[in-house]
């Protein structure tokens, strides 16, 4: 029995060898010097790299994006810190740290030049998605980075290394850098380069363990002290560098808890026969939990016994705001008689016809009512990026009769609250912004305090 152990040990222990593959350590370390020095070339690579991810996040295309990751010289000084660190090669992470620091500047100076001279400066979902960093972030980093030195030192490397690129992504958050000292936004800058400085730090954690791991020969003999300051240090960086990100992630989680809550509170205690959740959002600053509701009005006493129940989805910290909206009772017939309608064999071709329309146009207006819906969540998140002021946004379809004619128009209604005062020009900004990202051919937009 004990031999049969033994044996299926050993088995394991073949199929996850490192050293079985393992490439002659004078070239991997040849290979990486050759990746870490940035002039000629390698640089002209590098800036139009960052011009094509630029414009991708421009764009809002994540395609070219990856792109512009593919091409990308970035994994090479920092793969190249890792491994000086690991073998205590000291021109070595003097020549990889030197190249790493031209790279970034290069990188951030040409995403700056790009948005300074583009005539699209409106921050896109793929943009703001590089500026609030997390946990998942430093694990995609740390996986990334020892995906890439294993396949640095074995002979099959295969597709790993632009798989890496892609997945630590290192290129988008500079470009992000460069968005935020453009258009003098602080918050995106640091945001943007705190995930690019978790993704060196990870990936040249990655590193060092590879090496130790794989037991590269040391180029420099250190004495043990030395040796236990270099860990050291290289601890307290790692534990500095997560913090922040164990903060955000507690944030997002807790963000995450909340909306579930909300959802849960909002389809077991205000979902009644007749009226329409045209949107829900959670206003953390005044502790406001923003109901828009269309169709049957909501009783007071309705409201007050569903205030009571809040904490029994964790959401005693909240205060209940239920905005009733207009009458739709046309629409909500047109819903029951869809609901029964019945095509009969002896119907004739003209009343198929007829029904059919009428599915069709009721189909469209349902449609509207709910895209709209998801419209409010989606952009409430955007809106707080680029408009911080602004605490409440729900944005509805609307048909307007005039009272001495039969004539009569749709447009769409965005009603935005705001802590601030809103000026002309940036009204305008905002109306123009709301009309581009609903894509409505006419907006009204309403401002209340």
């Amino acid at each position: 029995m004990k031999h049969q152990d033994l044996s299926f040990f050993k088995m394991l222990k073949k199929y996850f060898n490192i050293n079985a593959d393992k490439e002659d350590e004078q070239t991997t370390i040849e290979n990486v010097e050759s990746s870490i020095s940035f002039h000629g070339a390698q640089l002209w690579i590098l800036i139009f790299a960052i011009f094509i991810a630029s414009l991708g996040l421009n764009i809002n295309s994540t395609a070219v994006i990856i792109g512009a990751m593919l091409i990308s010289p970035l994994m090479g000084p920092i793969i190249g810190i890792g491994l000086a660190v690991g073998i205590y090669d000291i021109g070595l992470l003097k020549r990889s740290a030197i190249n790493y620091l031209i790279a970034t500047v290069i990188s951030v100076l040409t995403a700056t030049i790009y948005f300074l001279i583009t005539p699209l400066n409106e921050a896109q979902s793929e943009l703001l998605a590089r500026t609030s960093p997390s946990l998942y972030d430093v694990l995609i980093a740390l996986l990334g980075g020892a995906a890439g030195f294993i396949a640095l030192t074995t002979k099959g490397k295969g597709n790993v290394i632009p798989g890496v690129a892609i997945a630590t992504a290192l290129m988008p958050p500079l470009c992000t850098a460069g968005y935020g000292i453009a258009v003098g936004n602080l918050s995106y800058f640091f945001g943007a380069f705190y995930l690019f400085f978790i993704n060196t730090v990870f990936i040249c954690l990655a590193t060092f363990v590879g090496t130790r791991m794989i037991k590269f020969r040391q180029t420099t003999i250190i004495d043990a002290e030395k040796i236990v300051k270099v860990k050291r240090f290289m601890m307290a960086v790692v534990v500095l560098t997560m913090l922040p990100a164990a903060y955000m992630t507690m944030l997002i989680i807790k963000q995450s808890i909340t909306k579930n809550n909300l959802r849960s509170f909002v389809r077991e205690e205000l979902t009644f026969k007749g009226t329409h959740i045209l949107s829900q959002n959670i206003n953390e600053h005044d502790k406001m939990l923003n109901i828009v509701a269309l169709g049957k009005i909501i009783s007071h006493d309705t409201i007050k016994k569903a205030s009571k129940k809040l904490s029994e989805y964790q959401l005693a910290d909240y205060k209940l705001n239920i905005i009733q909206g207009a009458q739709s009772d046309s629409l909500l017939l047109m819903s029951k008689e869809l609901s029964t309608v019945t095509m009969s064999r002896e119907a004739n071709d003209k009343k198929m016809i007829e029904q059919s329309q009428q599915i069709h146009e009721l189909e469209k207006q349902l449609e509207t009512y709910t895209r709209y819906e998801s419209l409010s969540s989606e952009v409430s998140g955007e809106m707080k990026q680029l408009f911080p002021s602004v605490s409440q946004i729900s944005i509805s379809n609307i048909k307007e009769f005039e009272t001495d004619s039969a004539n009569h128009k749709r447009y769409i209604v965005a009603i935005i609250n705001s802590k601030l005062r809103f000026n002309s020009s940036n009204r305008q900004r905002l109306q123009l912004w709301l009309k581009e990202r609903c894509k409505a051919d006419s907006l009204r937009l309403i401002i209340t305090p």
